[in-house]
Order: structure tokens, then C-alpha cells, then sequence
């Protein structure tokens, strides 16, 4: 999935029923935007948990869940926590890690 374009922002809106709104083009390597902790609370978020559990998921407070949700769909100039949560789906591949980086110590 490297390199390809998903269509956001009114593209997601549409294809769940939503309004318009301009489309985004969004590439992979617009990922490296958010920070590791950004990264870890976007690759959880198609689990579709709450923000208490993600919060308890993740040993963070619920308060900063929602901080960092803010933070994530501003910086990839999304609308809405499901986009977000349906673009993390798709890229979900690329947010997994390495089963082999798991054996190292």
C-alpha cells in the first residue's frame, strides 16, 4: 500500500453516507506527520473502542486519548474520529509491526 493515494476527508464522508466536502489525497508517508504515541492511539482506533478503554488500553488517561485524536485528524486534515478510524483500517497493514522486530530483545 506504499505510495498509493486514499481518497479523505468528502471521499470518507461519501462512502459511509456522508456529506461532501473538499477530497484529500492522502499517501502513506503522510503518516510520519504523527508522533509514535499519535501513531500507537491511530493504529488501535478500527478496534472501535471508546476513549476510556483505548485510554486504559494504552496506560494513558482518557484526557489525553482525546488529545491525541484531535491532534491526528488535524495534522491529516480528516473531519471526524471515523475518518480517521477508517483510514487507519486501510493502512492497518503498514501500522502492524514486524512480527521478526518482535523476537529481538
Amino acid at each position: 500500500m506504499h505510495g498509493e493515494r486514499l481518497q479523505v476527508g468528502g471521499g470518507v464522508g461519501r462512502r459511509i453516507g456522508g456529506g461532501g466536502g473538499r477530497p484529500a489525497s492522502v499517501e502513506g508517508s503522510v503518516l510520519q506527520v504523527l508522533t509514535p504515541r499519535e501513531l500507537e492511539v491511530f493504529s488501535v482506533l478500527p478496534d472501535g473502542e471508546g476513549n476510556r478503554e483505548l485510554a486504559r488500553r494504552l496506560g494513558i488517561a482518557e484526557r489525553t486519548v482525546k488529545a491525541h485524536l484531535t491532534s491526528i485528524t488535524r495534522k491529516l486534515g480528516l473531519r471526524s474520529r471515523v475518518e480517521a478510524a477508517l483510514l487507519s483500517a486501510e493502512w492497518s497493514d503498514d501500522l502492524r509491526p514486524d512480527p521478526k522486530d518482535l523476537d529481538r530483545p
